[in-house]
């Protein structure tokens, strides 16, 4: 099936050429539809020297509709809601936005790959989108208390992921 050439390919090339800050592989080398991700919390930022570990989901239909992606390491982020669920424009459904937010182009577009959604996840951490937020408490703590309540709840995912990162 083609998109299973589609992920096997993507999946064969991010391992000759690693992309800095994430690591990927199969979860299960029999579903190359459920990946692991690794991400390494970008320098410079308050998520540095964290290992954050997400899941990316693919739909049968990929490349024409985006995975899924979801931390299973906690972290507190703006764009990242209490379930894990990573909320960025990469990841949305092609198309119009019915909301009028994202332009088409922000959205999914098949030429995406993991490549891509990890460098957006990474730019995510870096520089949180607190005008869309899908953890509000956390956006709220990013717009007013950023280096007090907001840096310490981060600081407590960034030790915990250390701990946890290679159970």
């Amino acid at each position: 099936k083609t998109e299973l050439l589609l992920n096997s390919f993507s999946y064969t090339e991010l391992n000759k050429n690693p992309v800095e800050g994430f690591s990927a592989g199969l979860i299960d080398d029999n579903d190359l539809y459920r990946w692991e991700v690794l991400i390494i919390g970008p320098p410079d930022t308050l998520y540095e020297g964290g290992v954050f570990k997400a899941h990316l989901t693919f739909p049968k239909d990929y490349p024409l509709r985006p995975p899924k992606m979801k931390f299973i390491t906690e972290i507190w982020h703006p764009n990242v809601d209490k379930n894990g669920d990573v909320c960025i424009s990469i990841l949305h459904e092609p198309g119009e936005d019915k909301y009028g937010y994202e332009k088409p182009e922000e959205r999914w577009l098949p030429i995406h790959t993991v490549e891509t959604i990890m460098i957006s996840v990474i730019s995510m951490l870096a520089d949180p989108n607190g005008d869309s937020p899908a953890n509000v408490d956390a956006a709220k703590e990013w717009r007013e208390d950023r280096n007090g309540e907001f840096k310490r709840k981060v600081a407590r995912c960034v030790r915990k992921s250390q701990e946890t990162a290679f159970e």
